[in-house]
């Protein structure tokens, strides 16, 4: 075995070494049979708080041994397809063995983080809300495009991802939109992608095909579930309807269906016009606005809570998180992290988790920003 693959291997030994006691997996499978018998429960749903609490945390146990148990039989697999090929001195078999062990290696560094994804929130859903900067059409292009871009990193890895509000723009683009992405630890990964994106490109809406520099926000805040009690007074809102906008077919603009939501202590406002229900889009925005105010209350308990500061601030220069540069030449990096990627066009595609795991490790084992700026 080359002494690289077999270095690979130990790292990624150690690494479930690392899992297995952070997870404590005796007292987790205890833990988990005891949730299991629960379930089975018929008066479990008596009290849906209570259920839903238990169904949370048995999905999120099951979750993490059942990654821990993959990745070593993967390891197994691969180390006796390396060995196999080795003996019969097929060298396809032993690269085939080594592409799994690199693939794993990788794999590992990812969960490894992943674990550490324990703030109060970061198991939930999220919403995903994102605005253009000042500059028009060209800012509410580059919504759109980070629109598209969070929506591909979701769906890569198997999140569900529901429409709230669009506010398109008037020649392209978005002006605003909110999503939410359903998914186990959504909010602790997207979390990583609240501040202010700024784009450089080559405008295709001028003429001159000059080089602009476009601004966008994504905003990101934890659904509030069944545990989490938000008190907000109704005479402290201002509900207005209003007519949907967008794609929807014949029923979008004859009815007052769409909600929006002013919390005026706060001055947040969140708005929904996905359902063609106005009671459905009230209900909708009322969890919105329940979360928002939340994540606001969790970020001041939160010892480091600088990003909500960052990410209130005005979408323009010396407030951005990260850089897109497309032209003259083709360059991402991450301001806080100093990560950087060549290929632009993949992470627009989706492709953040290196991203996101250097913020995620930053946010968790502090250390400055790096506030190097790229031009």
């Amino acid at each position: 075995m080359r002494a690289e693959i077999y270095n690979h291997l130990e790292e990624i030994k150690q690494s479930i070494g690392l899992l297995r006691r952070h997870l404590d997996v005796d007292k987790a499978e205890r833990r988990l049979a005891e949730l299991n018998q629960l379930a089975e429960s018929p008066d479990l749903w008596n009290d849906p708080a209570k259920a839903s609490q238990v169904m949370r945390e048995r999905t999120t146990l099951d979750a993490q041994l059942g990654a821990i148990k993959r990745f070593e039989r993967d390891v197994d697999d691969a180390v006796t397809l390396i060995e196999l090929g080795e003996a019969e001195e097929d060298e396809s078999t032993v690269k085939e063995g080594e592409n799994a062990v690199l693939g794993l290696a990788k794999e590992a560094a990812r969960l490894q983080v992943e674990t550490l994804l324990s703030g109060e929130a970061d198991a939930n859903d999220t919403y995903v809300e994102i605005n253009s900067g000042a500059g028009g059409t060209e800012s509410q292009d580059w919504a759109q495009m980070l629109l598209r871009m969070v929506t591909r990193w979701a769906e890569r890895h198997k999140y569900k991802v529901e429409l709230n509000d669009r506010n398109d723009g008037e020649e392209a683009g978005i002006k605003s939109a909110t999503i939410t992405v359903k998914g186990h630890n959504a909010y602790g990964w997207l979390k990583t992608e609240s501040g202010v994106h700024r784009l450089v490109r080559i405008s295709p809406y001028d003429s001159n095909a000059r080089r602009h520099t476009s601004f966008a926000s994504i905003w990101v805040y934890p659904v509030v579930d069944d545990r989490i009690e938000v008190d907000i007074k109704e005479s402290d809102c201002r509900i207005d309807t209003y007519r949907s906008s967008g794609a929807g077919g014949q029923h979008v603009n004859t009815t007052d269906s769409a909600v929006r939501i002013t919390h005026i202590p706060t001055g947040i406002v969140v708005a929904c016009q996905s359902e063609r229900s106005q009671h459905k889009n009230r209900a909708t925005a009322w969890n919105m606005l329940r979360a928002r105010i939340y994540e606001a209350e969790l970020k001041k308990r939160e010892e480091k809570a600088n990003a909500a500061a960052a990410s209130k601030t005005d979408i323009g220069w010396g407030h951005q998180i990260r850089s897109y540069v497309l032209q003259p030449y083709q360059l991402v990096k991450d301001l806080r992290t100093g990560v950087t990627s060549g290929t632009p066009s993949d992470v627009l595609d989706g492709d953040l988790d290196g991203f996101m795991e250097a913020a995620l490790a930053q946010r968790i084992h502090g250390g400055g920003a790096v506030v190097e700026d790229i031009d």
